[in-house]
């Protein structure tokens, strides 16, 4: 097919997430056909530096010769199989590997329920931590806490603990009632939890960043201070790590950087490089004890999905953090995103149509002055930059870079003035003499 017989088939047949079809049609995005490394093709041989990793997830870059060697592997062997009654050894494998490399501290992440997906995975912690306190007969434990412009992801469980009003408002009718706090606040939270204690499961939280928000970033010693919170009033900590987990903050997982260990974890998209659709909870021994018993006792956690471990997405997974390993990835990683801060600094933050910078690691949102919302002044400037040859998208008004972790300096050096340049071109601001030098 040409492409332009793939882009009236899309037109008529493909619903697109996130986008409001009406004005899609009026567009000619690219067709993606292949990649390699940190760039992407699309059908007409334009290529595009892949800014975001592909919706955050390809930290390897893509087509990595030993992701694609595990996958081919496994396919020799068994491409699916249940894991309702059954094992297999990508699985078990992936499993003790998941938990070597998982926050250590005063407490240890040691059993891991495999989904598919953030939303699903952070589904299952919420529910793990209301039967947990049912079992125990904590019966009044029915509610969660969760920040101010939180995202968790979109069924139905995860939406009730989503703060973002613009993604989750309309749904409320449909969903439970949560306890909201403001990122930061420590004394409102702990002034829910004085009110509400023993009506609380659990508190879930992106630590130290939040994504879909458009990178906010937390202050030191928050996450911490909630840890010690969550300890002192008996309420589980869920930390959903869907984003920021697998080096996105400069460490495996940001809860290290403040020594925290949660009661379960949810993790996902960077799991597999990007490769297949593969997530996981991990529990502390604590949680998983409490579901034991007899069979008449119906402590069972009753949840599960039918690709749940798939073999092909765990041997990716295997694949992926031995790469970390081999490769040496989150040393090499500090010195670009040193790079990385300096090149924002020089040509992005100085634009006078740029309000904020925010970045930790290779996470960076990008906040433009205010605009009308009529102007889509967030999807002009992706449209700016994919002309010049990267893709970057809008949360709103905020731009977002979150390039793979295997970028090369020059590629990331690209990035930053293609941004610069197509955020000065989109909005009619003067680039700065560094970004002039870089374009």
């Amino acid at each position: 097919m040409t492409t332009a017989d793939l882009r009236a088939l899309d037109r008529s047949a493909v619903w697109h997430p996130f986008t409001q079809q009406q004005g899609w049609m009026a567009e000619d995005a690219p067709i993606i056909e292949r990649g390699e490394g940190c760039t992407l093709w699309d059908t007409d041989g334009n290529a595009y530096l892949d800014g975001v990793s592909s919706l955050w997830c390809t930290v390897h870059g893509h087509r990595h010769p030993a992701l694609d060697a595990a996958v081919r592997a496994q396919l020799d062997r068994v491409a699916h199989t249940t894991m309702l009654g059954l094992s297999h050894p990508p699985a078990i494998e992936l499993a003790e590997k998941l938990l070597a490399v998982a926050p250590k501290g005063d407490r240890e992440l040691t059993r891991v329920f495999y989904s598919d997906n953030g939303s699903t995975a952070n589904e299952i912690a919420l529910k793990m931590a209301f039967q947990w306190h049912k079992i125990r007969g904590d019966v009044e434990r029915t509610k969660f806490v969760y920040l101010d412009m939180s995202y968790h992801g979109d069924t139905i469980g995860s939406v009730s603990v989503g703060g973002i009003d613009l993604f989750h408002t309309l749904f409320r009718p449909m969903l439970f009632d949560g306890l909201r706090t403001t990122p930061g606040d420590v004394e409102g939270l702990e002034a829910i939890f004085r009110e509400h204690g023993g009506e609380i499961a659990a508190l879930i939280m992106e630590p130290l960043v939040q994504g879909a928000a458009g990178i906010l970033l937390h202050p030191s010693g928050y996450l911490r201070a909630v840890r010690e919170l969550c300890d002192r009033y008996d309420v589980l900590m869920i930390c959903d790590e869907v984003a920021t987990g697998f080096g996105r903050t400069g460490t495996m997982f940001a809860c290290e950087q403040e020594g925290v260990v949660p009661d379960l974890m949810s993790v996902a998209k960077g799991l597999t490089g990007g490769y297949l659709p593969l997530a996981a909870t991990l529990a502390t021994e604590r949680i998983y004890a409490g579901f034991l018993g007899e069979f008449e006792q119906f402590r069972t956690f009753f949840h599960g999905h039918t690709y749940t471990g798939n073999p092909l997405a765990c041997a990716a997974a295997i694949a992926t953090l031995q790469v970390f390993e081999d490769e040496d990835t989150l040393r090499v990683l500090a010195g670009k995103t040193e790079l990385l801060g300096e090149l924002l600094e020089e040509q992005v933050a100085p634009l006078s149509s740029v309000m904020e910078v925010r970045r930790l690691g290779t996470m960076v949102g990008i906040e433009l002055a205010e605009f009308p919302l009529e102007s889509r002044m967030g999807h002009q400037v992706t449209l700016a930059a994919r002309a010049r040859g990267a893709i970057v998208r809008p949360l709103g008004d905020v731009i977002v870079l979150m390039p793979p972790l295997a970028i090369t300096e020059d590629e990331l050096r690209r990035l930053v003035a293609i941004t610069a340049e197509a955020i000065a071109v989109a909005t009619g601001a003067e680039l700065p003499a560094a970004a002039q030098t870089a374009a």
